[in-house]
């Protein structure tokens, strides 16, 4: 049996976070992420590669099992997923930070300050990843009945063509929006958190929202950038993914240290 290491509640703080950062920090923090995935770059490619690797397999593997028709909320709830992903980035960007020697194999085996508390909270990103795709189909069902999905090269125009269409485009963006809102808001800060500091996934999740929330202006900023980045690597068949994901994982890391007084 797998025991998880008990966790130690942290206790009261004030005046430990910061609040109304400006919102020209999130150029800052992708200026840092930038920098450290200069030094030493070969980890955080192979990091990037591998991270390619699993999306394009993804991606296949979705298209020969015909589940095409989650695709498109895959690619959103990849945003979900990210900064549990990305834990092997944080860990380099921690190291440089302390002038520590940095390498793959270090990224890859990451030992959290708070144990397996990271695994349970990368499980409830995860079943709320799954929660966000069956939302995406039954949102799809109620539209469109139960007509087969028509495959990607059709569902443009049966989208922007048809009033249905535009409802739904409509009705998703709002409950996608929700979701994305959510998910960004309990992870932006708390992978980061559990990986550096002995506290619990809840407490890490709540102080993540408590932080977003606090930190609106630059937060909304940091979440747009990612976006067009990530719509970037995708408009690339997920090549820039090599890059543009290690440059947000380090940039993410950064974040979390600049709220941290």
């Amino acid at each position: 049996m797998i025991s998880i290491p008990d966790v130690v509640p942290p206790l009261p703080r004030e005046h430990t976070w910061k609040r109304n950062v400006a919102p020209a920090a999130a150029w800052d923090w992708l200026a840092a992420g930038w920098r450290d995935f200069r030094i030493n770059p070969v980890t955080s490619i192979s990091y990037g590669v591998l991270v390619f690797l699993v999306s394009v397999v993804t991606t296949v593997g979705l298209f020969a099992l015909r589940l095409d028709y989650i695709l498109l909320p895959a690619f959103a709830g990849f945003m979900v997923a990210g900064p549990v992903i990305g834990i092997g980035l944080y860990e380099k960007s921690r190291r440089i930070e302390e002038g520590r020697p940095v390498s793959l194999w270090q990224m890859i085996f990451v030992k959290p300050e708070s144990g397996g508390q990271i695994l349970f909270a990368g499980v409830l990103l995860f079943m709320l990843t799954l929660l966000w795709m069956r939302a995406a189909v039954i949102l799809y069902a109620l539209f469109f009945g139960l007509r087969p999905f028509p495959g990607i090269d059709h569902i443009v125009p049966m989208l922007f063509t048809t009033a249905i269409g535009w409802a739904m485009l409509v009705v998703g963006s709002a409950v996608g929006g929700l979701f994305a809102a959510f998910a960004f808001a309990i992870s932006a800060f708390s992978i980061p958190m559990l990986l550096a500091e002995r506290t619990d996934a809840l407490t890490a999740m709540g102080t993540s929202m408590a932080l977003v929330w606090n930190n609106l202006a630059v937060m909304l900023t940091w979440a747009a950038i990612m976006l067009a980045l990530i719509v970037l690597a995708i408009a690339t068949g997920l090549l820039g993914m090599i890059v543009i994901f290690p440059v947000l994982g380090h940039g993410s890391w950064h974040a979390y240290r600049t709220m941290r007084l």
